[in-house]
């Protein structure tokens, strides 16, 4: 990162409605985010179950994108034996690494994953016939050496989408997680009790491999919060609970991993303990780096890198929005305490990126500390701040070694707490991110 306080990043594009917060639709608001492997695409998910596709722009300097296409993934359904509505919000979208010229990504809302199929496909059409000639229309032929063949011509490619397989009736509760497996043949999903691994060509079939429900539902103590695979070791995952642990276990151990090979849990201080200890120490993240030698976890006021080689406690814990221990009483009235954030890795694994509230997310530098905070918000593309200063009130100066404006910004009593950033992801070969913010897509590049 630059020594700079806004270490070099700057504001790149903007995709959405700009309009005001209180007008938008529901439906719009963006629920997942997800860079492909290579980088030259992105997809984002969001409440009305459509997935939107962007791709590079190639005619653009610096990492540039624009629209691909656009596909409903989920509609809204209803369970009749439970009388419950599902909703057609998309929790997550992953990518399978790409094979041939068609793109195939798994998308889930909270009873159904769906994998697609994205190609180009070019229209044909008749162009020459016995009665046209392209628009212009022609006697019947009157004789038979005047019959002639048609003629087809390509008239245009368009974007196609179209599900492949449909994996439903595997879950009782709702799906939050998915990931796709090193081997690109097999893929997990998890609910809040339950981990599924399941074959991508077989979608009536899935192996149940994790399972904490109770044989008595009063005594659930957990739950699931996030699952993912390790980045090369096929036999290898993770699952983080609300109790504040991470667990590592190996499919060759056996069948069904409820034994994990590993827990990486830090033991609290009893001293800090509080009505709403186990809330925030929920972990609602995690995320192995590119090597998978290091797991990142968030919970709701911190981020914490974990060695994989060290399950006692972290090596590095960072405070997110700390100023906001003092309002967890508020912050539990309006549900807030409930915000399920984000993390993730920088490509070179040098970084880590995570959201709070009033749109503003952080960068850390994994060795140093040194952070840089951000804000996603319509002033960024209303001035058109490329490589530009920061305007004064949004300047990062640096007073007697501490960092002021948007860090100091952020610990406001003017918070707004219905603008969070949730959702985020981190270009795989470059220091480009993309940001979820409510209706709207922010991308920011650093050089």
């Amino acid at each position: 990162m630059d020594t700079d306080a806004s270490g070099g990043w700057r504001f790149a594009q903007c995709f959405g409605d700009k309009g005001e917060v209180e007008d938008i639709t529901e439906a719009d608001i963006i629920s997942t985010v997800e860079f492909d492997s290579t980088g030259n695409y992105l997809a984002t998910g969001d409440k009305g179950g459509r997935v939107v596709l962007f791709e590079r722009n190639d005619m653009k300097k610096g990492c540039e994108y624009k629209f691909y296409t656009e596909f409903q993934s989920h509609e809204p359904e209803f369970d009749y034996l439970k009388s419950l509505e599902i909703e057609e919000k998309i929790n997550k979208i992953r990518w399978c690494k790409r094979q041939n010229s068609a793109h195939f990504l798994l998308s889930t809302n909270d009873k159904t994953i769906k994998l697609w199929k994205v190609f180009e496909k070019s229209l044909r059409v008749v162009t020459e016939s016995n009665l046209y000639d392209g628009a212009r229309a022609l006697p019947p032929p009157s004789m038979q050496q005047h019959l002639r063949l048609p003629r087809m011509s390509q008239q245009d490619n368009i974007i196609a989408a179209v599900p492949r397989k449909v994996y439903s009736n595997a879950h009782a509760y709702h799906i939050h997680s998915i990931a796709v497996n090193s081997d690109q043949e097999t893929y997990i999903s998890a609910d809040d009790l339950r981990i599924n691994l399941w074959n991508l060509n077989i979608s009536d079939q899935s192996f149940n491999i994790v399972d904490i429900k109770p044989a008595n539902m009063e005594e659930l103590t957990e739950v699931i919060t996030a699952a993912e695979f390790h980045p090369t070791q096929c036999n290898v995952f993770m699952y983080s609970s609300s109790k504040s642990n991470i667990k590592l276990a190996d499919m060759r151990d056996s069948a069904l991993c409820d034994r994990h090979a590993k827990l990486f849990e830090e033991e609290e201080d009893p001293s800090n303990r509080s009505f709403f200890s186990e809330i925030i120490s929920s972990i609602s993240d995690v995320k192995f780096s590119h090597d998978g030698r290091y797991i990142l976890s968030r919970d709701y006021l911190s981020l914490k890198i974990w060695d994989v080689n060290m399950e006692s406690r972290p090596i590095k814990t960072i405070q997110i929005h700390d100023h906001l221990r003092g309002k967890l009483c508020d912050l539990y009235e309006n549900d807030c305490i409930f915000d399920k954030f984000e993390c993730t890795w920088s490509g070179d694994d040098k970084n880590v990126l995570t959201g709070s509230y009033h749109n503003y997310l952080r960068i850390f530098d994994v060795e140093s500390l040194n952070d840089v905070v951000l804000q996603a918000d319509k002033s960024a593309f209303k001035a058109r701040k490329i490589g530009g200063p920061l305007p004064p009130n949004k300047q990062l100066g640096v007073k007697n070694g501490v960092r002021q404006g948007l860090k100091d910004a952020m610990q406001l009593e003017t918070l707004d707490f219905n603008k969070k950033i949730l959702h985020t992801s981190w270009h795989p070969k470059e220091n480009t991110i993309a940001i979820a913010a409510t209706n709207n897509l922010f991308l920011y590049s650093a050089a």
